[in-house]
């Protein structure tokens, strides 16, 4: 920018260059490759995946105007996925408009589609009509088989544009629509499917879709894996499957299944209270996960409030000055929010929030009703949960108490940072680090060896509070948390301010053993718990110290694991000794730096999360109540462990 400002501008010799051969048109799918990121949001693995989504969402909008059972996917060992359904097919004629075959001009035609009021769909995920045109365009190669009306027809596209053009291969006794596609690695950063992720999605799906058979096969191992998923109780299922992937007790035997109807539009809740402190809440808009909510989640979380007050002062629960609040209410909550409607309104093409107004009405109406009937017919589980609304009502005051006691001493004031910190000179949030550094003397070492102008250093002595077992009000009083709270800037829960943040990078440094895993994992979980934004938006990472500093006469290398360290033997030879790091503090300030700290060579992992639901069961098995399940996670994933990512 300086040197913009800087330079000489000409306006006149500006305005001469500028001119109509300045203004570019993109023709066709032009667009899509040149900008993937407006139609897919990322080029990263979530966005490789998001093209598989395209293709299902497709074949689910036939189940969900009632022509598809089965819906196969299939990750071929070339690289490339199918999906097949058993739907209706695509119109197989010659478009009245486009003078193209119809099948050719879903697949190479922005918009175009049966979504937009021509009766082909009334409720649809796919609401840009952009799906498979963007699959195709983002993939060096797409493979369609159409199986419509006894008759089977094919086409396929490199890069967008048709390779072989539409024709009728022979009779079939079969119906639906097979889609193979290989995605382009000049657009991805990695064209490798993850079939975790896939798996995830596909269970979701069925969870979303009751009746409708989804099997997802992995082709590329030796053994192929075929995993089939459906449920005839939706998602009172899904609720289920949650709370016991999570190991979270439930307060009250049944799962409460809530639905609606209004103008067409279709509202469907599931939830259950548990006696863990965090709540779930996950919501969906014609089978699209909205990560960021929505109207729906607004009406949702509206009614439960206004609920749960009414009953609680209608049967002297709560003293009548008493009001609970959503954050109260929602303690312990594992809830399903799944709305259909015909003329779904989403903020982008990724669909992450719903903004039609009416179903906010639908869904607050339908839980001021249906909830309120069912806490009548169930007094002992109505109780339960109204009390334990209190519970967490009285905790948030004892957190408020905490909170003010110490804003009153100057602890939370954006003017009194801890004595511990060593600050950075830099100021500009995007241009600097925290290390938060396991032990004094590790951090004594970081504070020598650090580049003062963008790295702070923060020591952590000992294992800070584990908040998966604790209320707000013990965080407020916690000597570890308190000062990682100050140095952020940003507050926590529902005061937290993103805009705050004084540090770009988060960065986790502990010992590599058993006891630098376990606190990084409680620093993960309170990040998780309190300051979620921060790991969504990619600001927190872990430092990688080396495991071995292999040494031959003058020569030294580092080594970060145990393969890495014979590789390095065998290739210096003889008279070679391998020195065991046994933590941070046995390196000097000049080791620290060189391996650790330098940006130059250092290795950091950024902590992200694959799958919300699944990091909230992650935490809640690792840092919650119960051993059992704790062992047999670790017994599972134990040869993981040093790579362990949520």
């Amino acid at each position: 920018m300086e040197e913009l400002l800087n330079n000489d501008f000409n306006e006149e010799e500006a305005d001469k260059t500028y001119g109509d051969s300045q203004i570019q048109v993109l023709e066709g799918l032009e667009a899509v490759r040149k900008r993937p990121g407006m139609y897919i949001g990322t080029t990263s693995v979530k966005g490789l995946h998001h093209l598989i989504t395209e293709i299902v969402d497709n074949s689910i909008d036939e189940a969900l105007a009632g022509y598809c059972k089965n819906i196969n996917v299939t990750l071929n060992a070339d690289g490339s996925c199918t999906v097949k359904d058993d739907g209706r097919g695509v119109p197989s004629g010659i478009h009245p408009t486009a003078g193209k075959p119809t099948l050719e001009v879903i697949f190479t035609v922005l918009h175009a589609g049966g979504k937009f009021g021509g009766g082909g769909y009334r409720i649809a995920g796919g609401l840009h009509g952009v799906g498979a045109s963007v699959v195709n365009a983002l993939s060096r190669r797409a493979e369609v088989y159409n199986h419509r009306d006894g008759v089977e027809y094919h086409i396929a596209f490199e890069r967008g544009n048709v390779a072989e053009p539409f024709c009728e291969v022979g009779a079939t006794d079969s119906h639906g629509l097979t889609v193979r596609f290989w995605p382009d690695e000049t657009i991805f950063e990695t064209v490798e499917f993850d079939y975790e992720l896939v798996k995830n999605r596909l269970r979701e799906q069925a969870f979303l879709n009751a009746g409708v058979s989804i099997t997802l096969t992995d082709a590329r191992p030796e053994e192929p894996v075929t995993e089939n998923f459906c449920y005839e109780g939706g998602i009172r299922q899904f609720v289920e499957y949650l709370n016991k992937k999570k190991a979270a007790e439930p307060l009250h035997p049944d799962v409460i299944y809530l639905q609606g109807e209004k103008n067409g539009s279709i509202a469907e809740v599931a939830m259950q209270y548990t006696t863990e402190y965090s709540e779930l809440i996950l919501s969906f808009a014609n089978n699209m996960n909205t990560v960021d909510g929505g109207t729906h989640e607004t009406g949702f979380k509206t009614g439960i409030t206004k609920v749960l007050n009414d009953y609680g002062h209608k049967y002297n629960i709560l003293k009548a000055e008493e009001k609970l609040t959503g954050d109260d209410v929602r303690e312990g909550l594992t809830a399903i929010i799944s709305v259909k409607l015909e003329d779904a309104q989403f903020e982008s093409q990724t669909k992450a929030k719903l903004g039609n107004s009416e179903i906010k009405t639908l869904v607050d109406g339908m839980i001021t009703d249906k909830f309120s009937i069912y806490l009548e017919e169930n007094p002992v589980a109505a109780r339960t949960i109204v009390e334990k609304s209190i519970s967490a009502a009285r905790a948030r005051e004892a957190a408020k108490r905490a909170r003010d006691l110490t804003r009153r001493k100057g602890l939370l004031e954006s003017s009194s940072l801890p004595s511990k910190l060593a600050d950075c000179n830099e100021r500009r949030m995007e241009y600097t680090e925290l290390y938060l550094v396991e032990g004094d003397s590790a951090g004594g070492t970081a504070k020598d060896g650090r580049n003062s102008q963008f790295q702070a250093i923060l020591p952590m002595r000992g294992k800070i509070l584990n908040v998966e077992k604790n209320r707000v009000d013990r965080v407020y009083s916690s000597v570890q948390i308190v000062p990682l709270i100050l140095a952020l800037g940003t507050g926590i829960g529902s005061e937290f301010d993103i805009t705050k943040l004084r540090y770009g990078k988060i960065i986790i440094m502990a010992d590599a053993d058993v006891d630098g895993a376990h606190i990084r994992t409680l620093l993960l979980t309170f990040f998780f718990r309190h300051m979620r934004p921060l790991i969504e938006e990619g600001h927190v990472y872990a430092a990688t110290p080396p495991l071995y500093k292999v040494v031959k006469g003058k020569q030294y290398r580092y080594a970060f694991s145990d393969e890495e360290r014979d590789a390095i033997i065998a290739e210096l030879g003889g008279n070679v000794t391998a020195e065991r790091y046994k933590g941070l503090g046995e390196m000097d300030k000049d080791q620290l730096w060189e391996t650790t700290m330098d940006p130059e060579k250092r290795i950091l992992k950024r902590i992200t999360i694959k799958d919300a639901s699944d990091a909230d069961a992650l935490f809640s098995v690792l840092m919650g109540d119960k051993v059992e399940p704790r062992r047999e996670f670790i017994e599972a994933n134990a040869k993981y462990v040093a790579n362990l990512d949520i």
